[in-house]
């Protein structure tokens, strides 16, 4: 798990009525952080201080959020957390925590709501290094495969999986998968959940190559996630992790990083080992590929949205 890294703990909530929840990623320690943004449709906050040459050089949490825009409010929930603790950028009057946020496009599943103050302030109280995944947190109204509307989707979730380098430094990643196309099995390319009809999967590269004019996909989609790892890495480091590890939503998702996407990877340096920026990149995107298949299999069918749980056993 993600949790893997030493600072690192995950807490999740969630509403299974309205299908929508929230993940926290604490390092209530600080760490030096990154990202990059590769999708066409992202919805985010405080990612401008994430770029070279800001003042503010680590992060005390990161927010993974349903809800479209709406849900980047639960944020306040997490700042209200830190604060209390006395966790935060020293201004010199008060402690003022560093909570980046990314959100994914769920209103359409569930009853139109998105995660609270209050949920996300409930996470926090709940994170530790052990957490559910699948269904849980942000994963609860994720959903994949949505080119021919809600009929022919299928569930998403929230996924991790952690690796270890040679030396004893470990690169980790948590991934909710949310996305436009198909998940595909790295090892053999055969889709593991998304487009299908009747419990039979279509291809949906080829799905969108048989329109003969534009169509308008929507912008229902985003996976988002973040991996960390305990070598000691800067910001440019971290930005190249960032990008190195997009390639693990190549060799699972198709198509990956559309305009009607909004992915984002957030990179994170906790600890103080010594390695290689390239080397943790090339293994931060095997981690966020097992992250994303991972997250797959361990979600549930909800209502009529089939999981790959359901469909293995037919």
């Amino acid at each position: 798990m993600i949790t893997d890294i030493p600072g690192i703990k995950v807490g999740n909530g969630e509403t299974e009525e309205a299908l929508t929840g929230c993940t926290v990623v604490l390092t209530e320690g600080g760490a030096q952080a990154a990202c990059d943004v590769r999708g066409g449709a992202p919805g985010t906050r405080e990612l401008t201080l994430l770029r070279p040459g800001m003042l503010v050089r680590e992060i005390h949490a990161l927010l993974l959020t349903g809800g479209s825009a709406f849900g980047l409010e639960a944020a306040g929930g997490v700042m209200d957390y830190l604060q209390e603790k006395g966790v935060g950028f020293d201004t010199g009057v008060i402690p003022v925590p560093i909570v980046p946020a990314a959100v994914i496009f769920d209103l359409g599943v569930g009853k139109p709501a998105w995660p609270s103050v209050e949920m996300a302030y409930g996470a926090c109280q709940e994170a530790s290094q052990e957490f559910a995944t699948g269904n849980a947190g942000v994963g609860c109204g994720a959903t994949v495969g949505k080119l021919m509307g809600s009929h022919n989707l299928m569930k998403g979730g929230l996924g991790t999986a952690s690796l270890s380098l040679p030396g004893g430094a470990k690169v980790g990643a948590l991934m909710v998968v949310n996305t436009l196309g198909d998940v595909r099995d790295p090892e053999n390319g055969k889709i593991l959940a998304g487009l299908q009809e009747n419990g039979f999967f279509l291809d949906s590269l080829q799905v969108m190559g048989e329109y003969k004019e534009k169509r308008d996909f929507k912008g229902d989609n985003t996976t988002i996630g973040v991996v960390a790892t305990d070598v000691a890495l800067n910001r440019e480091e971290l930005i190249r992790v960032a990008s190195m590890a997009h390639d693990g939503l190549a060799r699972t998702i198709t198509p990956a990083h559309t305009m009607f996407d909004g992915d984002i990877i957030f990179a994170l340096s906790l600890g103080c080992k010594e390695g290689d920026a390239s080397l943790v990149g090339a293994m931060a995107a095997e981690a966020v590929a097992r992250a994303v298949v991972q997250g797959i299999k361990a979600a549930r069918p909800v209502g009529e949205i089939p999981s790959w749980q359901s469909l293995a056993e037919k």
